[in-house]
């Protein structure tokens, strides 16, 4: 079933919509008409958004959809051009670090120092943010990555899929209210794929908020709660995964993105 095409001044619509923006207690990540432009170019165009605590959203769509820096906004790298961004009643700054405290990022660049070892990377980041039970956090971390082995190797010896798990690791030591995936699953192999999925099954524990971007239509919808579509800045597409069927959904997802390019 497809959802219908949303007002631009929403973001997202669907035939079963997401929970009222107004219900804060209910749904705690809460994005409220989000722009970010690049000179002339709207990266993100008015996304709105709820997100109840717990939930876990995929967002798909084409290159250039603004999926990324929709992450970035919600992260605290990139300051929004308009709009806002709440969790629960709480107007987010995300540059103070309360906020980034309460998130945790997987994105691209690993943020992993190759001459330390993995437990020293570990020790690094739990210091900055000044972590009680910091050594059983690490080998908690390590072991759910399939890392106790290699954590005392140095980070430069380490594969992609590795290094990978190990950012993993990493943006889960302060254990995070938000968790926000960029690509998690690109250039991994069958076996790192199926550590990293293993991790992110288990974050959908009910208490924390997973937004996680990718190309992976199948793995995405497997994994996803809510299934949404960003197309040109926008979210044309928004519905709750447990009704989508995986053999449909790239039929679905294809005329989603021509219906809205």
């Amino acid at each position: 079933m497809r959802s219908a095409a949303p007002d631009s001044s929403v973001g997202a619509a669907s035939a079963n919509p997401p929970p009222d923006p107004d219900a804060a207690s209910a749904a705690p990540l809460r994005a409220v008409g989000l722009v970010r432009t690049f000179g002339a170019q709207r990266a993100v165009d008015g996304v709105s958004f709820t997100l109840e605590s717990g939930r876990f959203l995929s967002l798909f769509g084409p290159n250039g959809a603004g999926k990324s820096t929709l992450l970035r906004l919600l992260s605290g790298a990139l300051r929004p051009t308009a709009g806002e961004l709440r969790l629960g009643p709480e107007l987010l700054r995300t540059r103070e670090p309360g906020w980034q405290h309460r998130i945790g990022v997987l994105s691209h660049q690993t943020f992993l120092y190759g001459h330390l070892t993995a437990r020293e990377n570990l020790r690094f980041f739990g210091d900055l943010y000044d972590l009680d039970d910091l050594e059983e956090r690490i080998d908690a971390g390590l072991a759910a990555v399939d890392l106790v082995a290699r954590g005392d190797d140095q980070v430069r010896t380490y594969s992609r899929g590795m290094r990978q798990r190990l950012a993993l690791a990493r943006t889960l030591l302060h254990d995070p209210d938000v968790v926000l995936l960029d690509e998690p699953f690109t250039g991994l192999d069958a076996h790192a794929s199926a550590v990293l999925k293993g991790v992110l099954e288990a974050l959908r524990d009910g208490r924390r908020t997973v937004v996680m971007v990718t190309h992976n239509l199948t793995e995405g919808l497997e994994m996803a709660d809510i299934a949404a579509i960003q197309v040109r800045g926008r979210l044309a597409y928004w519905e709750s995964a447990e009704g989508l069927e995986a053999a449909g959904f790239p039929g679905l997802y294809r005329e989603t993105v021509e219906a809205s390019a």
